[in-house]
């Protein structure tokens, strides 16, 4: 998913290498794993979304109405998870988030009616915002500690579980039932969740360093407040794009350009995969580019991938822009959540988070909505619309940007 990105992005040259404490290697695999799970689950129940659209005979319009149930459990859950990992540990809760997560993908194929299905999408919904908030907090200790900008890793991990489940959805699409297939990833998530969660629960959480000068700039200062807000504002679209991509591009390729269920399950596969690449080399493009430059051209390549692949009129065009998107919102998300870290310390990440999770949660319903009053094409056209207006913004703002970061 798109997530929790706390710590800043800032790239330096060429540095002696830290050495590691093996217990914050453990940690760092574990963490990975579990950020891989999110993007599994989550991938393994979106490609399903037609079956499930069938097997309960809703609307679009009823369907985007379900899917409120995700993003009603999630935010509600995440307003409360801090506390938790306050109380309990950042550790035990991503653990006991993930073992939810697991249980709760089995339960969507059980139902035979939306009303059902937005409910039982409440537990996942819950169970989905729960490990976000979790593993994020515990991702930022641990980056803390290794004093390294290894962040974008646990991304690409998260975008790697997506390709991933997206990939297996689409091999098994015609060989297993929806119920068949949420039950083994069901099976899967409890074995990460019990091999990965023994370390996290083996080790406590690393004791976060001081805040840096550059962290605290920009901290309780009206303009440095109002650019929180405007990179929440990015993040938001980009997340959106994310969103709607996930639940709604399976079912685009298979119902308005008749793609077969294995090929329509490969569109969300090919975003994932784009995504993780750019997220991989997001590193080399911030040093390149820089911050604006990155937004700026992220936003400007997901507009134009996202128009075609909503508007093409044939299968293997619409994947081809579906790659591009992908690759254009890999780094918008990461870059803006860190930027608003920079600027505000975690105050100004959770604000911008909020954000940026808002648009992928509510991003679908929406587009569920659009294609009720119009059609799923157009709809999905709203996608390249943000993505633009993700890199207006950030054009629009470089010169404050550039003061504040004086």
């Amino acid at each position: 998913m798109p997530t929790l990105n706390k710590i800043r992005t800032a790239f330096r040259g060429p540095q002696a290498p830290i050495p590691v404490d093996p217990a914050l290697r453990s940690l760092r695999t574990a963490l990975t794993l579990f950020f891989a799970l999110d993007g599994l689950l989550f991938a393994g129940w979106v490609v399903r979304i037609p079956a499930i659209k069938e097997q309960t005979s809703a609307s679009a319009g009823a369907l985007g109405l379900a899917l409120l149930g995700v993003s009603a459990g999630a935010v509600a859950t995440m307003t409360v998870t801090g506390r938790l990992c306050h109380k309990f540990g950042s550790h035990p809760v991503t653990v006991a988030a993930g073992v939810l997560m697991s249980l709760g993908i089995a339960l969507p194929p059980l139902t035979h009616s939306a009303l059902s299905l937005g409910l039982v999408l409440l537990v996942f919904g819950a169970a989905y915002g729960g490990i976000n908030v979790a593993m994020n907090s515990a991702a930022v200790d641990l980056v803390a500690a290794l004093r390294r900008p290894v962040m974008p890793s646990f991304h690409a991990a998260f975008s790697l579980g997506g390709m991933l489940g997206a990939g297996l959805g689409g091999l098994v699409a015609g060989h297993l039932s929806a119920t068949g297939h949420l039950l083994l990833l069901t099976v899967i998530g409890l074995v990460i969740s019990a091999a990965a969660g023994r370390a996290l629960l083996a080790h406590p959480a690393p004791r976060p360093g001081p805040r840096t000068p550059a962290a605290t700039a920009g901290t309780g200062t009206g303009r440095g407040r109002r650019l929180v807000v405007v990179f929440g504002l990015i993040a938001l679209c980009d997340a959106y794009g994310e969103g709607a991509l996930a639940d709604w591009g399976a079912l685009h390729l298979h119902q308005d350009l008749d793609a077969r269920p294995g090929l329509a399950a490969a569109g969300y596969s090919v975003f994932a995969l784009t995504m993780t690449l750019g997220r991989l080399s997001g590193s080399v493009l911030l040093e390149r580019l820089g911050q604006t430059r990155t937004l700026v051209a992220g936003g400007a390549a997901a507009a134009a991938g996202m128009l075609l692949g909503s508007l093409a009129p044939t299968v293997w065009a619409a994947l081809l822009g579906f790659a591009v998107t992908g690759f254009g919102l890999a780094n918008i998300f990461p870059v803006a959540i860190g930027r608003a870290g920079e600027l505000a310390g975690p105050g100004g990440v959770a604000t911008a988070s909020t954000f940026g999770y808002g648009g992928m949660l509510l991003g679908p319903p929406a587009i569920g909505f659009l294609a009720e009053t119009w059609s799923l094409p157009l709809a999905l056209t709203t996608v390249a619309a943000l993505a633009a207006m993700a890199a207006a913004i950030a054009y629009g703002t470089r010169n404050v940007v550039r003061a504040t970061a004086r």
